[in-house]
């Protein structure tokens, strides 16, 4: 007992002294391009959330056998087969009622269906077809979109044979499955993945050499003007062209020596807006927000100064990092505020947005210009970190010291052996790590050589993903006599 004690508070004083205490996730491997949007729709309490959850693979919406419980979206990466989709989890429609609360979920779930490229209409087996479901129906025929039809709740054999009644709405066909226990799910994965554009959605690159950035942010905070300063002042080369989404727009812009491609989103507005003034404004703009992050390789989130940090913004900013595009963020407006205010203001950002310490945060005057060359420098300096490839020679060089400092803690008696580091991918870089047995090296440890990694190489802005990768004992010889 007492050797087991003294294992244990070793590992936690080598935590303690070298992982930061922060909850930044711990970054994974690059994902697939994104192939579309998927929306799920329906009646109030059909279970919706709980499908999300599934398809997902884990427990990411509310559930809870209220009605319209689920009035935000949630957004998620899903895969179907070999295709990756962004699933959109929607409030309850009901067309034909006149509670405002319910009038504004439906505008938000009409412009949620139009930003999708496949709809999953979730009905429930077990409720009898009312008018309601026939205006549903009728709504998502409208639209044109490629739609699957859902009898969720079907939890045995029975309830799926009485689900059959649901054809009396018109559809050609219907799954059933049952969301709470599994069954059927593996059929709608096919359908999803049938249904999903072939190839994925990401726009020809017309300028190989340009940094594509993704301006993102609340309507408030100064972003038109800051594209207008960028583009209206010493430009060299200008080209405006309609953008993957409405209301976006793709700027070519060249500035201090660097091609800068600006993808301009909508504003996305704070939840407490959407719910006093049941707007659906927000329902497409975080949408297009995750639109325009899959084209680019640098996002700025651009924040107005003197108001404090959204919880939208730290959402947003969040698919940002999952996407592993590098990151500035942008405090605008900082010619109405003083030099202590600023720095109070510094302050306040990079504690609600801990989770990204490594983005660097950057104080500009959309209006004067104040600050705006030196963002720029920072977003060339984020994008050239997000190309680089470091050699393996100096990673194997830098891999040695880590080991020889602070070794893998031990995992059941016996620590996991790591051999080799290579840098498999860059945009963004992505490390991989021959072990002997990844599965027993602790969540602190990755962190420790992700965090030593960005410091050794100066590797700031972007996501460090660290793959760890199991091999067999001939194929770990190969790889070390290849050193």
């Amino acid at each position: 007992m007492s050797t087991s004690r003294r294992k244990r508070t070793e590992e936690d004083e080598f935590i303690d002294a070298e992982i930061p205490d922060d909850d930044a996730p711990i970054p994974e491997a690059p994902r697939e391009p994104l192939h579309g949007l998927v929306a799920l729709v329906g009646r109030p309490n059909t279970g919706k959330s709980t499908l999300f959850n599934r398809l997902v693979g884990r427990r990411v919406a509310i559930v809870h056998d209220e009605p319209g419980v689920t009035r935000d979206r949630h957004y998620a990466d899903a895969t179907a087969g070999t295709k990756r989709y962004m699933l959109v989890d929607t409030g309850g429609l009901d067309p034909e009622s006149d509670d405002p609360m319910r009038q504004g979920i439906a505008r938000q779930v009409e412009l949620a269906i139009g930003e999708a490229d496949v709809v999953v209409c979730v009905l429930d087996a077990r409720a009898p077809v009312t008018p309601a479901e026939h205006a549903e129906l009728g709504l998502l025929r409208r639209s044109q979109k490629p739609v699957i039809y859902v009898a969720n709740k079907a939890d045995n054999p029975r309830l799926e044979t009485e689900a059959t009644d649901l054809y009396r709405l018109g559809m050609d066909k219907l799954l059933s499955v049952s969301a709470l226990h599994g069954r059927g799910i593996g059929d709608l994965e096919d359908a999803i993945e049938a249904a999903l554009p072939r190839e994925p959605r990401i726009e020809p690159r017309e300028d190989e050499d340009a940094i594509r950035v993704a301006l993102i942010g609340r309507p408030n905070a100064g972003k038109s003007s800051l594209v207008n300063r960028i583009f209206g002042e010493e430009r060299m080369l200008v080209d405006g062209r309609p953008g993957t989404t409405r209301d976006a727009i793709d700027i070519l812009v060249e500035r201090r020596g660097r091609k800068f491609l600006l993808i301009d989103t909508a504003g996305i507005r704070r939840k407490s807006k959407v719910h006093k003034e049941g707007s659906p404004i927000e329902a497409v703009s975080v949408l297009k927000a995750i639109r325009a992050m899959e084209r680019a390789e640098v996002v700025v989130l651009l924040c107005d100064a003197a108001e404090p940090i959204a919880e939208q913004d730290a959402k947003v900013l969040g698919l940002a990092v999952d996407r592993g595009t590098g990151v500035v963020i942008a405090l605008n407006k900082m010619d109405l505020l003083d030099r202590k205010t600023m720095d109070k203001a510094e302050e306040d950002t990079r504690d609600k947005l801990s989770f990204v310490p490594w983005a660097e945060v950057s104080p500009v005057s959309a209006k004067t210009g104040r600050g705006v060359d030196r963002l720029l420098d920072q977003i060339a300096s984020v994008s050239d970190v997000y190309r680089r490839r470091v050699p393996t020679g100096e990673l194997n060089r830098f891999f040695e010291q880590v080991l020889a400092t602070h070794p893998p803690p031990t995992h059941g008696g016996r620590a996991p052996r790591l051999f080799y580091i290579t840098q498999a991918e860059t945009s963004p870089p992505l490390f991989v790590v021959l072990a002997s047995d990844p599965e027993k090296i602790h969540f602190s440890y990755r962190r420790y050589v992700a965090n030593q990694l960005r410091k050794t190489f100066k590797l700031d802005g972007v996501p460090v993903r660290v793959k760890y990768k199991a091999r067999r004992r001939r194929e770990l010889k190969a790889s070390t006599e290849k050193r």
